[in-house]
């Protein structure tokens, strides 16, 4: 499939059906697209980004508040449609998300993913291994968002409820 034209865009309450099929088609499972459903209807600030390809939704990412020592997001999930992979779409939602987390203050954004993909945008699963989570491992990292944020900091991070179904 040819991607003329991306656009990253604000998630609208009319996309509910394409994220969920999104995240169904991409993860072969129906886990993501019920969290993603729970947490945008849930009082947990949020920020989910569509993707379009040609004016057709083919990606999507949220963005969740968490607790933690600084003020700080997790990144999940994000799914990109098993055609439109390899065409940057993935990475333009990563981007835009960072952009869009900067701009509304958090300090830090946490994500659970793959080491070779997440260490390009700057995340580090060795500043993430201050801070406790029940996921906690390799695959566990941060991104500073604001600098010396995380200078001196460690603790618990709490999740919104809905993870906890993962």
């Amino acid at each position: 499939m040819l991607c003329q034209n991306v656009a990253i865009r604000t998630a609208r309450s009319s996309d509910s059906e394409a994220i969920g099929q999104i995240h169904r088609t991409s993860f072969n499972q129906d886990g993501e697209a019920a969290l993603v459903a729970q947490l945008v209807g849930s009082p947990t600030p949020t920020i989910s980004l569509i993707a379009d390809c040609n004016g057709k939704p083919v990606g999507h990412l949220l963005l969740s508040e968490i607790d933690a020592p600084v003020r700080a997001t997790a990144l999940a999930p994000m799914a990109v449609l098993p055609g439109f992979r390899e065409m940057q779409i993935g990475t333009s939602l990563v981007h835009e998300a960072i952009r869009r987390a900067r701009k509304q203050r958090y300090e830090a954004m946490f994500v659970l993913g793959y080491n070779g993909y997440y260490e390009r945008f700057g995340f580090s699963p060795q500043a993430a291994d201050r801070f406790q989570v029940e996921w906690q491992g390799p695959h566990f990292m941060v991104l500073e968002l604001s600098e010396g944020a995380l200078k001196g900091k460690k603790g618990r991070l709490t999740y919104p409820a809905p993870f906890s179904v993962l």
